[in-house]
């Protein structure tokens, strides 16, 4: 599969699992649950983990430094609680590591959804990737801070 990361199309490294396998293993993005209940297995192994809009980023703050992956599930597209999930991870908890926006993803979206930490994106299967790069030069003037670290137009001063 090809996903857009970094603003680049690339062949996913990362394979995503609705169900974690019996053994913890690298390069598996698995659901929260199922990465809380083998917590440092999973850590062990390099394995990724995702979360829903309605799981606690708050739970993984101790983990995050050896945290490879953090998929952020969008089941709809109007369901924003991942938005706010992403800042948190990168502002308030410094979140280093890859942060990848998984779900109902369209062209749309990607360039709020860079603004707000993540930096890999799988869009959904019926969407063009190579199409879909466009939209991170859309905008070129932005009024406020975000975790992207972009300057604010106020900045400009």
């Amino acid at each position: 599969m090809r996903i857009i990361k970094n603003q680049e199309v690339v062949e996913d490294e990362w394979v995503l699992l609705r169900e974690a396998p019996a053994a913890p293993a690298a390069n598996v993005i698995v659901p929260f649950a199922d990465w809380c209940e083998q917590r440092d297995a999973w850590l062990s192994a390099g394995a990724g983990v995702w979360l829903s809009g309605a799981d606690s980023v708050e739970e993984l703050a101790p983990a995050l430094p050896q945290l490879p992956l953090i998929a952020l599930d969008f089941p709809q597209f109007v369901d924003g609680r991942c938005y706010s999930s992403a800042r948190l991870l990168r502002n308030r908890y410094q979140y280093q590591g890859e942060l990848r926006a998984i779900g109902d993803i369209l062209r749309d979206q990607l360039y709020f959804m860079q603004r707000c930490g993540f930096d890999s994106f799988e869009l959904r299967a019926d969407r063009d990737p190579q199409e879909a790069l466009q939209a991170f030069a859309e905008f070129s003037v932005r009024y406020q801070p975000a975790a992207d670290g972009a300057p604010a137009l106020f900045r400009y001063r």
